[in-house]
């Protein structure tokens, strides 16, 4: 877990840098408005990564599929499942922070 110079942890934002770094937080106040927005967004993206989800099933089960919609849905599958494990760190760093 990062931590800030006080040695309070820092929380792992659901967002990047321009150049892909991580973004983090230093907080004692969950409720702050960095905060809030934070969580929002977190849930938008789980909220879409759960669309994307249902989408990819139905393409799969398409015979018809064509090379370019798997590529495209792959491409979707790949940026959601990276959102998803962003949140499930910073998550499970806040966990284990308590």
């Amino acid at each position: 877990m990062m931590r800030d110079g006080t040695g309070a942890p820092l929380r792992l934002l659901p967002w990047t840098t321009p150049d892909g770094r991580p973004c983090y937080l230093s907080t004692d106040d969950d409720c702050s408005r960095l905060s809030r927005i934070a969580d929002e967004l977190e849930a938008e993206l789980l909220g879409s990564a759960a669309y994307v989800l249902t989408a990819a099933r139905s393409l799969l089960d398409e015979p018809a599929a064509s090379d370019r919609e798997l590529r495209f849905t792959g491409e979707r599958l790949a940026e959601a499942l990276g959102d998803a494990l962003r949140i499930a760190a910073s998550r499970g760093a806040r966990l284990l922070g308590e």
